[in-house]
């Protein structure tokens, strides 16, 4: 354990001991016609693990804590590997990584106002502090790491920030735009922008930004060009194109940016996953999935753009890649949160946690049905944030 983060962690720690404090809970919407919240609970796979974001504990208020778990590539047991004396009250949002390399950030909690930024090369054994930034925006994508190290993040304020290097002694944070300034350019008047939902980079390291539009037809993504933002979403099909976007996920899976839309609202909407691998000059799009009146609970993300989304009623979907078609699981297996991962092509593992246990499932066929792999028992320490 570094020195600075000995310093963060008693930082954190003197935070924590000020007072209990209590975390808004993530409630379904009681206007029918409001925008569900997507969970920050998440997967993402790279070309040497799965990791895994995931809420446990109590639903809600100082005893929820959020955990990693990692399933190394090839491996078929999940460890857990959540950095040690941070508060993870907030929930886990990650930003990259590199073969078992990842770099997460903690959305602030009860006292602790700001967001510290962690990072791990060697799949949890060692964890170091990158320089914090302010309190990040509850969504999965408020935190994301460039193929050269550098990081963006989409502040809970709509300030969209940058950090020169992903190293300890890497440069500072320094403001690259917000919302209101965004939806000032031409791109973000011609999109009306109501609103910042992602933050990513493209596969060359241009800044992405994503958000939802208020003129009809027109999908929310944004590229930095030298200093100036031009619009970068794709062109919806003619069947769409009169409804309302909101783009849900923006991330870097490896050689392109994978963006999960949501096209429409109540029981027209529908669902669409885009891919670009040149900053949105070009796009593949998936078939458009009926939603039916369901919404969206979680989103995460393998290999290739393949995407995993977990809808209310317990029930699943997943699509392997441009190309491919949606895919409807079995019932997913019974959990207070269940999370989707797919660690490699045509497979999927679901994470059922409740309470301090975690089961981990796996997807098997003929005919298709979730076979229970492992139960982990996690030492949660309640009582440890008042």
């Amino acid at each position: 354990m570094t020195r600075s983060w000995r310093a963060a962690a008693a930082l954190a720690v003197a935070i924590l001991a000020a007072g209990c404090g209590s975390v808004s809970s993530r409630t379904e919407a009681g206007n029918s016609s409001a925008p569900v919240p997507l969970s920050l609970t998440t997967a993402e796979t790279g070309p040497g693990a799965t990791w895994a974001a995931v809420p446990m504990g109590a639903a809600s208020g100082p005893n929820l804590f959020w955990q990693l778990f990692l399933l190394p590539a090839g491996g078929t047991r999940w460890s857990l590997q959540t950095p040690p004396d941070i508060a993870t009250n907030g929930a886990l949002i990650l930003a990259g990584q590199a073969g078992q390399g990842l770099i997460t950030g903690e959305r602030p909690s009860l006292y602790l106002s700001f967001s510290a930024i962690i990072t791990t090369h060697d799949g949890g054994r060692n964890w170091a502090t990158l320089p914090p930034t302010s309190g990040l925006a509850d969504v999965p994508d408020a935190l994301a790491a460039a193929p050269d190290g550098h990081l963006i993040a989409l502040g809970q304020d709509q300030q969209v920030s940058i950090a020169g290097s992903a190293g300890p002694s890497g440069a500072g944070w320094t403001t690259l735009t917000s919302e209101h300034a965004l939806a000032a350019t031409p791109a973000g008047r011609n999109c009306a922008l109501a609103g910042l939902t992602a933050a990513a980079y493209t596969p060359a390291g241009a800044p992405l930004l994503a958000g939802t539009c208020a003129h009809a037809g027109t999908v929310g993504v944004f590229a930095d060009t030298s200093g100036s933002w031009r619009p970068a979403g794709p062109a919806l099909p003619a069947s769409l194109a009169g409804q309302r976007v909101r783009v849900l996920r923006l991330s870097r899976t490896g050689s392109s940016d994978v963006a999960l839309l949501e096209v429409g609202s109540g029981p027209s909407a529908s669902l669409l996953s885009a891919w670009t691998s040149d900053g949105g000059q070009h796009w593949s799009l998936s078939p458009a999935l009926k939603l039916g009146g369901s919404h969206v609970i979680s989103v995460s993300f393998g290999e290739g753009g393949a995407t995993a989304i977990v809808l209310n009623g317990n029930r699943g979907e997943t699509l392997a890649g441009p190309g491919a078609s949606w895919r409807s699981l079995p019932t997913l297996p019974p959990g207070r949160t269940v999370t989707l991962a797919l660690p490699a092509a045509g497979t999927a593992d679901a994470l059922a946690a409740d309470g301090s246990t975690l089961t981990a499932w796996q997807l098997t066929g003929g005919p298709a049905r979730w076979a229970k792999t492992q139960v982990i028992k996690v030492p949660i320490q309640y009582g440890s944030s008042g």
